[in-house]
């Protein structure tokens, strides 16, 4: 009788299930690359509309328990779905006991079976049956719709028969379940891998130990602390100049994967002859047993079992043993008893991992550096690379994927309800993940020349391909498009311009208008265009199809009505204005785009747009016009330059910012003149009264006048729009556009210079104030264009700095934007320097441009292959390269290159680098050489060997070419956004600053719910909602909770971001500071460690941030008892502090009272004076006598001052009176852990919610005073407006009332007055509050 094992899901709770409806086909599954049984997808989860890389996933995320299934207001609030009944039923597994199960009823059959896979004995069945009263059940039914189920059903697993494609299936299968714990793919970049190392940094799983109540938080009494370990490693020590890479992705004792079997692999001998079919044999395999036993299997119909087959001698009678297995796992269990042990010991380390560690990424990750790692025998990744007819799709049924349609009819999903809208995000975000992935093989297939061209006896530039219904081309000027724009340099950041094109018109949504998928790959050297093929483009030539814009190389100019319904509908929210020119006829024709712009109807009759790189104004201060001149600012500036291409385009955050900027001079002229006219005056006061007597011309005459100041093309609205053609030279504009030209080129000049004048200010005031702190390269990337300023305008900010008064507080800046030029410059030359070089040299060629850029070395040498072999794979070889000399890249010096780099830097930054070579560089700019290895890696697609790097060495090259693991790609893609979720999101952040914070914390739960239905368990979204979780969870005083959501937000961050990249340190600071919170001061400090040794590595020891990491480490260390490492690190923080915030601010006097502290509590209380004197002169003078920060440095001063009295006295005493007198006790006054906590949150910009919610609630009622009177002048401009005829209101970005836009504006106020620091971190400091 077998026994019951009642088996409650103990995370019910926490399981979210990413789900679609049965038009998309989706499917199940916790693990990457899992395949469900039975279940009509492929081992890879690639048929059309799957979803994923990994399939289905189904991850812990806390108190989530609805299904999408809710429905969000105008308002912005959610009706959350009841909790669903529970449904309990019984599994029946054959040879395995009855599990009992507790499901929600209306779960998916499909979620049974991803419950069936993670078990530690089920894990291994693949191909088998769900069944009810012999009835097979649907996996993608709902259990509510099964006939006849009910509390205490037994649910049956029965084995059904193989196929082939079953049997590689389970192949697979298994080979994921021996590779689990294995980096290898991670490291390699393959499957959607990425490592993430918090598990061993912390030694364990840090939820598991906070909940374990080993330690209880914020005791009565500090806990004592002797016994904690808490030294940290000498290169994180500060002052430190060691800067080892070893450490980057550490290793455990056990990190080595466990070895099950010596290899496994198909064998020769398949496929089965045809009498050997008939009787059920499918595949034979090889195995190699740990004990050195050779066995041969055959894969049959109903199972596994051993045959008498050799390598030479074909025999496929059953072996010895003779057993016939369902599953491969259970035959190994019998014949190999090593397998036996090690895979059970396998599986126990796979449960206990944290499920976000084995979940699929949505895109593929790479990392920079990797250990290494020996190569193995993989039948499945031999079986992917060589046997397929198309990468990876050849399992699918059918023809190809047809992306286009795909991408086309998901987007064309009902979108009426929540439900809805959830699903069709879901699905367009799956699709574009797929089409991204299978793009980005197709073009790394084309470079490396596995993929014939369709027109190959064009020269290599021109070549085209397509590939698994994706067409690749180059980013060359192929056909003399761009001549005049700049050629090869236009034609590359046209595809750049182009993709933020394509993704501002699909972001609008415009029933109708269709745009194509489309991704850039830059890879080895080469830029790849890959897009969906528009149905029947391919049958004609381009220009046969186009019914809008250019035809004729720019001869021709024709439009459609239809198509012009449709732009009208993109051009108000894209600040497009619509426009006549002139045919080759001298016909008026209107278009709403550029002229650049394609319209093409495909055979499917849908509508598309296409060459969209000229979507947003052009940038005058890179676009010299004869007989047009700049604002004063901008010559002033050096503007209008020549640069290198004619395809400088704004970013449209500048055009909404321009558009914010110039809403304001509306408001405020309106406002001005209103105050001038005592008719004005006299309506407001009188409200309506005064409306019959006034004056209704003159009133829109006045309006007229506000609008043509501002620059708005209506005279009755605001309305400011771009004509896009405006500086167009193929363009010939209608003579009723001679007026609305002249405001389009005022328009232009003024947003040109709002940019120089306004952004750039901005952006360094930002800087100064700390609202701005860059770590890296990308996070330098991101700040600037949230400004809208593009990267070429670098150079210039550090010249701004260079020149500003507060270039002290600026210094980090700086050297990161020295740092950007420098390592642009050296990408934009390797791309060059690539292109020329035989694929059997790269790594050569890469170690020697490494060698060239970053060694002291001052003679590298190329190495070269021996003559004799070079001639010899010249002989009919055909490459996928540019003509040239394939060995010119050896002659590259050390001085050429900076050379090139300083003339780079000068064309396209505007900077004079000045600099001879890399440690001139370094001495003047204060840079780091692994800062610059580390950015240069990653920009141009390199990756290296993870060892130590002597750069500095006269003798040696740095670099060798074994140094040179991979190229990987750099791509760009279409980014879809879960809108509804991201509303949630947004008025979750508002709720919690308002102050209320529980039912903020219901709306992130809800938020990240949509997140994961839309985006699966990983995604940069899903971090940031998880870290603010926990935030609030902490500040709610539910530390548990806190730790939990944090781990999980340092584990997306690490997997999708990268583990350096700076969110990633972020968020390994704030979980150290909840484990302290906690009383795991040991888990903290190793946390807080890894956090300051990748600080370190990404951008050195002097950034403002390294003082925020080294005060948290000080006052723990301090809370161990180590006080002179404690004095180490908060005597840093305290050096930084006084450089990047001056003598006189806050966080300085925050930080001479820390370090204070410290030297009062090893009693050596002249130091602690001094420090105490410095804090309180700051506060005296900062916030008075009467603040409560003063008279607590008051106090602590008096103290330590008396101590310091008394000890001198007492020591006066024994030099006078000898040995015998005695030493009265040092008096301490230590410092509890709710002190220390408060410190801690102080520094990291916390407030707890008492304090909180008043400073809040006061602020607010400050604000709503202020702006009452704004929303009652805008009430009766309303009033006066509707009165004198006018309808339309007052519009910008979609608001159509005064008091829409007053509310608005509060919530921006509020907005900025609680979240001043960092975007994440929407909740205040103690300053801001």
């Amino acid at each position: 009788m077998e026994r019951e094992i009642v088996y409650f899901r103990e995370d019910k709770r926490d399981m979210v299930s990413k789900r679609a409806g049965s038009e998309a086909g989706k499917t199940a599954s916790g693990r990457p690359k899992t395949e469900l049984p039975r279940s009509g997808i492929d081992a890879k989860g690639s048929e059309a509309l799957c979803n994923g890389k990994g399939s289905e996933v189904t991850l812990p995320v806390d108190n989530l328990i609805t299904n999408g299934a809710a429905d969000v207001f105008t308002n912005g609030m959610v009706e959350a779905t009841p909790i669903p009944n529970m449904l309990k039923i019984k599994i029946h597994v054959p040879g395995c006991d009855i599990i009992s199960l507790e499901v929600p009823f209306q779960e998916m059959v499909q979620e049974i079976i991803q419950i069936l896979m993670e078990r530690e004995d089920t894990c291994h069945r693949t191909c088998f049956s769900l069944q009810h009263d012999g009835n097979i059940l649907d996996n993608l039914a709902a259990l509510a719709s099964v006939e006849g189920l009910k509390d205490g059903s037994i649910v049956r697993v029965v084995e059904e028969p193989y196929t082939v494609r079953e049997v590689k299936i389970h192949i697979r299968h298994i080979r994921d379940l021996l590779k689990c714990l294995d980096p290898v793919d991670a490291y390699n970049g393959i499957e959607c891998n990425s490592s993430s190392f918090l598990t061993t940094i912390s030694e364990g799983d840090i939820a598991d130990i906070s909940s374990a109540g080993k330690r209880k938080r914020r005791s009565g009494s500090d806990q004592s602390l002797e016994t904690i370990d808490c030294s940290p490693p000498e290169y994180i020590l500060p002052g430190s100049k060691d800067r080892p890479l070893s450490f980057l992705q550490p290793l455990t004792a056990d990190s080595k994967s466990l070895q099950c079997l010596k290899c496994l692999m198909v064998s020769g001998w398949n496929p089965p002859p045809g009498n050997r079919k008939l009787r059920g044999d499918l595949m034979y395999f090889n195995i190699i047993t740990m004990e050195d036993r050779h066995v041969s299997i055959t894969a049959s119909t109903r199972g596994f079992y051993i045959n008498q087959s050799t390598a030479y001698v074909f025999n496929p009678k059953p072996g010895s043993p003779s057993l016939l297995c369902h599953s491969l796992l259970d035959l190994l269990n019998q014949i190999s008893p090593m397998f036996k042990k090690n895979f059970a010991i396998l599986q126990k380390k796979r449960v206990n991992c944290h499920p976000l560690e084995r979940v699929a990424t949505p895109f593929q990750s790479y990392s920079w550096t990797i250990p290494h790692k020996q190569h193995t025998i993989d039948c499945v990744r031999a079986e992917d690379a060589y046997t397929s007819r198309l990468g990876f799709e050849e399992h699918i049924t059918g023809q190809p994927r047809d992306w286009n349609e795909e991408l086309q009819m998901a987007r064309e999903m009902p979108c009426q309800d929540m439900m809805q809208r959830i699903l069709r995000k879901q699905t367009m975000f799956k699709v574009n993940s797929d089409f991204v992935a299978a793009a980005t093989r197709g073009a790394m297939a084309v470079i490396d020349g596995n993929i014939m061209a369709i027109n190959p006896g064009d020269d290599t530039k021109m070549q085209m391909f397509i590939w698994n219904n994706i067409f690749f081309s180059f980013g060359f000027d192929i056909r003399d498009n761009y001549k005049e724009s700049g050629g090869d340099h236009a034609a590359y950041v046209a595809s750049s311009n182009d993709l933020k094109g394509i993704q501002a018109y699909s972001n609008l949504d415009v029933a109708g208008l269709h745009v194509l998928g489309t991704i850039i790959v830059d890879y080895r050297g080469y830029r790849i265009i890959a897009q969906s093929i528009i149905p029947g483009i391919l049958e004609q030539e381009q220009d046969q199809n186009v019914v809008y814009g250019l035809v004729d190389f720019g001869k021709t100019v024709i439009s459609n009505h239809e198509y012009v319904n449709i732009l009208l509908q993109t051009s108000r929210p894209l600040r497009i204005q619509k426009h006549l020119v002139l045919n080759n006829l001298e016909q008026p024709i209107l278009l709403c785009s550029s002229v650049d712009c394609k319209g093409i109807v495909g055979n499917d009759g849908r509508r598309y747009i296409l060459d969209l790189f000229r979507t947003f104004p052009s940038d005058l201060n890179f676009l010299p016009m004869i007989g047009e001149e700049l604002h004063e600012e901008c010559q002033r500036l050096g503007y209008p330059k020549e640069y290198q291409h004619k395809l400088c385009c704004l970013r449209p955050e500048l055009v909404e910012n321009f558009v914010q900027h110039k809403h304001t001079q509306f408001t405020k002229l309106l406002k001005e003149k209103m105050r001038r006219s005592d008719r004005r005056k006299s309506l407001m006061e009188d409200g309506e009264s005064a409306t019959e007597n006034y004056d209704h011309f003159r009133d829109i005459d006045e309006i007229k006048t506000v609008c043509q100041e501002v620059g708005s093309i209506s005279d009755t609205i605001f309305d400011i729009r771009f004509n896009p053609n405006v500086y167009s030279s193929v363009v010939r504009f209608h003579e009723s556009e001679q007026e609305a030209l002249q405001l389009q080129k005022r328009l232009m000049k003024e947003i040109a210079a709002f940019l120089l004048t306004v952004q750039i200010p901005s952006f360094i005031k930002d800087c100064v104030n700390h609202v701005t702190v860059p770590i890296d390269g990308r996070t330098l990337t991101d700040g600037l264009h949230k400004c809208g300023i593009n990267i070429r305008y670098i150079g210039k900010i550090a010249q701004l700095i260079s020149q500003a008064e507060d270039k002290q507080y600026l210094e980090h800046i700086s050297r990161l934007l020295i740092s950007e030029i420098i390592t642009r410059a050296a990408k934009h030359i390797i791309v060059l320097y690539l292109q020329v070089v035989e694929i059997s040299a790269c790594s050569s060629a890469i170690s020697h441009f490494l060698n060239c850029f970053l060694s002291s070395y001052p003679n590298p040498v190329a190495h070269l292959l021996p003559d004799e072999l070079v001639s010899r794979r010249k002989k009919n070889k055909r490459k996928m390269r540019i003509p040239g000399n394939d060995t010119a890249w050896a002659n590259l010096t050390p001085t050429e290159l900076w050379k090139q780099i300083n003339n780079e830097a000068n064309e396209s930054f505007g900077y004079a680098l000045a600099c001879d070579g890399i440690d001139q560089a370094v001495e003047q700019f204060g840079l780091h050489k692994v800062s610059l290895l580390r950015e240069f890696c990653l920009k141009a697609g390199i990756q290296i060997l993870l060892r130590e790097y002597n750069f500095d060495s006269r003798h040696k090259p740095t670099f060798t070419e074994d140094d040179i693991l991979n190229s990987f790609p750099v791509i760009k893609h279409i980014i879809v956004k879960a809108t509804d979720a991201e509303q949630v999101y947004k008025n979750a952040q508002t709720t919690i600053q308002k102050g209320n914070i529980k039912e903020g914390i219901e709306l992130l739960t809800e938020s990240l719910n949509l997140f994961n239905n839309v985006y699966g368990a990983l995604h940069p979204d899903i971090c940031g909602c998880l870290s603010l979780l926990a935030r609030v969870n902490y500040i709610m005083d539910n530390i548990r909770e806190a730790i939990s959501n944090q781990q999980k937000a340092v584990i997306v961050s690490e997997r999708i971001l990268g583990f350096d990249h700076p969110n990633t340190i972020h968020e390994y600071a704030r979980l150290g500071l909840y484990c302290f919170a906690n009383n795991q001061v040991s888990i903290a400090l190793r946390l807080l460690y890894r956090a300051r040794y990748l600080m370190l590595t990404v951008t050195g020891e002097d950034h403002p941030e390294i003082a925020v990491l080294d005060s948290n480490i000080g006052l723990m260390l301090h809370a161990a008892l180590d006080c002179d490492l404690a004095i180490r690190f908060l005597q840093k923080a305290l050096e930084l502090k006084l450089k990047y915030y001056g003598a006189k601010s806050l966080e300085t006097a925050l930080s001479y009272h820390l370090v204070a502290q410290v030297y009062a509590s090893k009693a050596e209380f002249r130091s602690a004076v001094q420090h105490e004197k410095e804090a309180y002169n700051i506060y005296r003078t900062q916030l008075g006598e009467t603040h409560q920060k003063t008279k607590g440095s008051s106090e602590f001063l008096k103290h330590v001052t008396q101590q310091a009295v008394n000890l001198q006295r007492t020591m006066n005493e024994i030099y006078k009176n000898g040995s015998s007198a005695s030493l009265p006790p040092v008096q301490t006054t230590p410092l509890s852990n709710k002190m220390r906590l408060q410190q801690l949150n102080m520094i990291n910009g916390i407030v707890l919610t008492d304090t909180r919610k008043s400073a809040i609630e006061s602020a607010t009622n400050r604000m709503r005073k202020l702006l009452q009177a704004e929303i009652q002048a805008s009430q009766r401009l309303t009033k006066a407006l509707t009165n004198i005829g006018i309808e339309d209101l007052i519009s910008v970005n979609g608001t159509t009332t005064p008091g829409e836009i007053t509310n608005g504006a509060e919530n921006l106020a509020e907005e900025k007055l609680i979240n001043r620091k960092t975007e994440p971190d929407c909740i205040p400091s103690g300053n801001s509050a």
